[in-house]
């Protein structure tokens, strides 16, 4: 899975792997805390990227086992997931950790490549809009989903998003007499 509030509540009770060191990462992870047995976080570096104060949260949830400087080798399960073979970089072993979930949360990138040479975007590519609208910098032309929203990445509100996109074309038409 790549949304733990999407998908958290199938793994109430049963153990889950995250895999990432990121802000995301430590959010899953403690959204994932609050339903799972264990949580088990797989970073390849030896330390987090993520924030401080997010760290700090990750390393003082008691449900949380951390393992930096992991790989993820290979999912394991017929029908559904029930281990994760993971490498420590350290020591070169490769073993066995039995959860029933998996997630990732190694950063998202948007598809929005095409349009990067028109449309004004941020750093990672998310097209910029007008805040409040689907307006881009370019006139006629509207941006929303997941091409746009940095912060929900959400079908339902990539939904929301697409409605509201197809309102602001209407009325740029409409104003143009098209």
């Amino acid at each position: 899975s790549a949304c733990a509030t999407c998908d958290g509540f199938f793994y109430r009770g049963q153990d889950v792997a995250v895999v990432g060191g990121g802000d995301s990462a430590c959010e899953e992870a403690l959204y994932l805390a609050g339903l799972c047995k264990k949580v088990y976080m797989i970073v390849r570096r030896d330390v987090f990227r993520a924030s401080k104060i997010m760290a700090d949260r990750v390393r003082n949830t008691e449900n949380i086992e951390i393992l930096h400087e992991h790989l993820p080798k290979e999912v394991v399960g017929d029908e559904s997931v029930n281990g994760v073979i993971v490498h420590n970089k350290k020591t070169g072993e490769d073993y066995k950790i039995d959860v029933q979930g998996f997630f990732l949360a190694i950063g998202h990138k948007p598809n929005s490549h095409l349009f990067t040479e028109y449309l004004e975007t941020d750093e990672v590519g998310y097209i910029k809009t007008v805040p409040g609208t689907s307006k881009t910098n370019l006139e006629g032309v509207f941006a929303c989903g997941d091409v746009q929203d940095s912060h929900y990445r959400q079908a339902v509100t990539a939904a929301g998003s697409g409605c509201m996109a197809a309102m602001d074309a209407e009325r740029y038409l409409s104003e143009k007499g098209l």
